[in-house]
Order: structure tokens, then sequence, then C-alpha cells
């Protein structure tokens, strides 16, 4: 694949990533569950590898497509990859129109297969097309029509008063890909500007709770007759069946999932299976968040979980993380698969997130929200608070975007981020939760205990004769980070000696506070953390409300398998 398609295909990917949060707001279609942002940006990290294997990238998309839309979207670029050069785009449209359309059991328009068409016939009434300026923003300017007609196509959208959540990714990613064809990568038009009103739900709209779950699976399958199809489309409902070589997706919706697993294994062997409780869903999406007088941001470099942002109503800017030439956005990535892939051997890094896409998160977000604190992971582990505080000089006229530089990183940065987006809720003003973050940042304070010092080498943290000799003898350090960096502040031994340099040192600092925020964190430790770390904690300090939560997989990556840590916060700030 040439360049410039690779160019303009990670943009479209990085716009959907920025916006993936207000496309989750406005999913009333087909179901009011507010995943259709989330599930764009897992189904669609592949093509982050276009520039690969086709085939190759093809499968990974088989296989990460979640939900309606990102299922009907995977099968529109399995086609639209096929593009070598620009020449090429016209047909990999009208092949991944082909294929997006007969993904589905029941399509319909006013869904993102109106951008699809749309699309397609722009390409069909155009000869020799070369993509200038010009030709670009009359592609845009046909898309925005496609994605402002979708009320008029849906009942559903017309009484939420919204456009089609996917049709408005696939312009996002469509106005990303064409700007980042030509190299326009800064010259958009705010999503929430072009659109205006319509992307509000109406207040008074309401959805009837849909009880069951919203499954994905991929079987291997040997028969694919058109009888073994009709079984699979018996077991649930908006059934979406791909079929892919030796492999069959399946998309549906059911009320028992147990149930519904036992009947497509009856069919084939399960290689990959995902649900989601869609009785929750929409629950959640039913009762929005109170919005207080200032939205928090931050890092999902933080021990913190796309739930936690959701419940809080804070928005996570990803990092990535890359094992055995995959990455994925730290979020999506799953605990459990990347400290197997360690313990085997597979090397892992982390990096930030583009510039551009920076850029966008903080577009998006000030675009939604009057006031924004951004709690930037501390700027000595990353150049995020720089790049934050460049972009609010540059467009932060009116001084709504404050950016911390927290110093932090890990639990200290999940407790501080929970905390503040908790008080931000009912503060009286967005100077006094500013002012609450500022305090607690101050006390807030993490210990982290390393099983292995072997990952720390890896990543050139440590010397591998250290590392050696360091885990021969069970000598493990305490890291805390720091504005200065990640510092050891002591040595000990593994298991009980760890546990008691961490009561030792909460008892210390939080001097007999009734009612301490602690949070715990675990690698792939989790039911030890629980049952034997918990129970200290919780005889130490009864009136603690503390958190189990996962490690930060920046975190992880560097310390590995076996890490634990404690980070905590006093009660009354």
């Amino acid at each position: 694949m040439h360049e410039m398609l690779i160019r303009g295909i990670t943009t479209g990917l990085e716009r959907i990533s920025a916006w993936s949060e207000l496309l989750d707001r406005i999913n009333v279609f087909p179901v009011a569950d507010g995943d259709t942002g989330r599930n764009l940006k897992m189904s669609l990290t592949p093509l982050m590898m276009a520039g690969g294997v086709t085939g190759s990238v093809s499968y990974n998309l088989l296989l990460s497509a979640r939900g309606n839309s990102g299922n009907i979207a995977t099968q529109f670029f399995s086609g639209f990859i096929t593009a070598e050069t620009e020449r090429d785009i016209a047909g990999a449209v009208a092949l991944g129109r082909e294929r997006a359309w007969k993904a589905v059991n029941a399509p319909r328009q006013g869904t993102m297969l109106t951008v699809f068409d749309s699309l397609n016939e722009f390409y069909r009434g155009e000869k020799n097309i070369f993509h200038t300026e010009a030709t670009v923003k009359r592609i845009i300017e046909r898309l925005d029509e496609a994605v402002k007609s979708t009320p008029d196509l849906l009942e559903k959208l017309r009484i939420a008063g919204v456009v089609d959540s996917g049709a408005l990714g696939m312009f996002i990613f469509f106005e990303g890909f064409y700007y980042g064809l030509i190299g326009l990568d800064e010259d958009f038009v705010p999503v929430t500007e072009r659109f205006g009103d319509m992307l509000s739900v109406r207040n008074g709209f309401s959805e009837n709770g849909e009880e069951g779950y919203c499954i994905d699976t991929v079987l291997r399958i040997d028969d694919r007759s058109e009888a073994a199809l009709r079984e699979i489309s018996a077991s649930g409902e908006s059934v979406i069946i791909i079929p892919e070589e030796q492999y069959v997706k399946v998309h549906l919706h059911a009320r028992d999932s147990g149930e519904a697993r036992r009947r497509l294994e009856a069919l084939g062997s399960v290689v990959n299976w995902a649900s989601d409780d869609l009785d929750r869903q929409i629950r959640e999406f039913a009762h929005p968040l109170r919005r207080g007088p200032l939205h928090i941001m931050t890092d999902a470099a933080g021990s913190i979980t796309r739930d936690d942002a959701t419940s809080l109503g804070f928005t996570l800017l990803e990092s990535y993380i890359t094992v055995d030439n995959r990455a994925l956005p730290e979020t999506q990535f799953s605990p459990e698969e990347l400290y197997r892939l360690m313990r085997s051997g597979s090397r892992a890094s982390t990096s930030q997130a583009s510039i551009f896409e920076r850029h966008q998160c903080y577009a998006s977000v000030m675009s939604q929200y009057e006031r924004v604190l951004y709690l930037c992971v501390g700027s000595i582990f990353t150049g995020n608070w720089q790049v934050a505080t460049r972009w609010k000089e540059e467009h932060d006229r009116d001084g709504r975007l404050t950016v911390i530089d927290t110093g932090t990183a890990s639990g200290r940065l999940g407790v501080l981020a929970i905390a503040a987006a908790r008080h931000a809720a009912d503060a009286p003003s967005a100077e006094e939760a500013i002012d609450y973050a500022l305090r607690a940042n101050r006390l807030c304070d993490e210990y982290i205990f390393i099983d292995k010092l072997q990952y720390l080498a890896t990543g050139g943290r440590l010397s591998k004769t250290s590392a050696f000799f360091g885990d021969m003898l069970h000598m493990k350090p305490v890291i805390t980070p720091l504005p200065d960096g990640a510092k050891k502040v002591a040595v000990v031994r593994k298991g009980p000696d760890q546990i008691r340099y961490a009561m030792d040192r909460m008892t210390e600092i939080l001097k007999g506070d009734p009612s301490p925020f602690i949070m715990l964190q675990y690698s792939d430790n989790r039911d030890w953390v629980r049952e034997t770390v918990q129970g200290e904690v919780r005889s130490l300090f009864p009136g603690a409300e503390i958190l189990l939560q996962p490690l930060s997989l920046t975190t992880g990556v560097h310390t590995g398998p076996g890490t634990w840590a404690v980070a905590f916060l006093p009660g009354h700030i």
C-alpha cells in the first residue's frame, strides 16, 4: 500500500479515537447502549498495520470486530484496504461497500451504509479522479449531507434528534483519511460545529430495556452450508454472519450468553468470544451523569479503566502497548494476554499517541465542555504535558483548559483522577474543583512492589547483572513515582516483607485517618492481592474505601508480571 494511503488511514483512525466519546453519547440505533465509539475504536485498530499483508489485516479485523457498527465497518475496510495506490480507491470503496451491505441480515439506510453508498456514488460519477484539495472538500461535503440525512431515514434517530452514530464515525474517519491523504492534517471544522444540535439526544427520549447480551465470536467451522448458517441465525437476534475462509464471524444479541455459546459450540470451535451486558449498557445510557462545572481529562497511564471513565464521566487519553508487532490502545489490551505473553518471553513496549491524535483529543473535549481540567501524567515520564500546554497556547484563548503537571503516574494518578472527578461533579465552581485537585495531588502517595527484575532490565531501566543477582537473592526494589522520576525508596524481600513495608508506610503517612481512599493494584496476581493484601489493609484501616484495580499497563510493561502496588489519599482534604 502506498505511503499516502497509510498516512490517510492512520489519520482517520486517530480521529475516531479522539471523538469516540461523542459517538458513544449519541448511539441510539439499533439499540441505545452507548458503545459505538468504543466498538469502532476497538474494531478498526488492526488498520494501523494496513501497510502489511492484506490477508493478515483482514483476519485481525475479523477477530477484533465488536458490535453492529464494528462488524459492518470491518467488512467495509476489508475491501477498502485492497487499494494499493490512489487510483485504486474507487474500486476499493465499491468492494468495501458491497461487503458491508452483505454483512447484515437486514441492512438499513440511515446507518453507516448510507455513508458508504454516498462515497461509492461520488466515485461512480467521476472519471480518472485525482485527489486535489478541491476534490477532497467536495467528497467531505457529500458525506456531510449523507450523515445529516440519517434522521430522515430512521424514525428512531428522528425521535432522538441525533444523526446516526456509526454514520458520523465513518464521516470522522473519511474526513481524516482524505485530509491526511493530501497533507491537510490540521484543517478540520470541529465536529460539534459542523453538526450542531444534531449531536444531543433529546430530553425524554427513552429505550425499552433489552434483556440479554451483545455477543461477538469467531468460530472455526467446517460446515458453512446455508442450513448451518440458518442455525447460527437462530441463536439470537440482530445477527451478523461473516464467512471468512474456514472461519465464521458472528455478532448477535441473545438472552442467555451461556446458552448461546453452547449452541454455537455445537457447530464449531470458538476462536474468540466477547460478551456485553445489554441491559446494563441501556440503563447507563438512559441515565447520563449530571455535568458539574468542570470536566476532568486524564491519561490512561494512570491505573484507571474505561469503566471508571464511563461511570464517573471523565475522559481518558490513550497510550499504546506494543507486543510482537501488535499495537493497541492501553484500555483495549487484555491484561491477561499481556502478562501471559511477557512471561512467555515476548518483548513489550509503550508509546504515546501521535501529536495529531492528542491534538484531536483536546479539540474534541474542548468542543463538548465549557471548562476542562487535564490531570496530566508527570512530564518526567512522557511529553504529554509539553504537547498539551503548547496546544493550549495556540487554541485556548479564553482560558477554558487548565493543564496540571501532576508529577505522577500509575496508581497515584488513578487515585487523583477518581477523587477529582467525584469532587468536580458537585463542586460549586470550576475554580474550587481545580483547587481541590491541586491539594489532592500534593497528598497522594504510592508504592509499587516488583516481583521479577528481568522486565526492568529488558526495558533498559536496570542492568541484567543487577536483575540476575536481585532475583537470585529475592531482593526487590520498592518504587514510587515522583515529579523527578520513579524513585527506589527501599529494597525488601517479596511477599510478607512487601506487605509489611506497605502497612508501615501507610500507617506513618495516614496517621490514623479514619476513612482514607486506598487503591490496591494487581498485574496477573489479582486473587493474591484480593485475598492477602486487601485483608491486611482492611484490618489496619477498617473505615477505608478500598478499590481493587488493575495496574496501569504502561507501568505493567516496565515492571512485569507479579507486580502489585498500593496508592492512597487521606479521606479529608
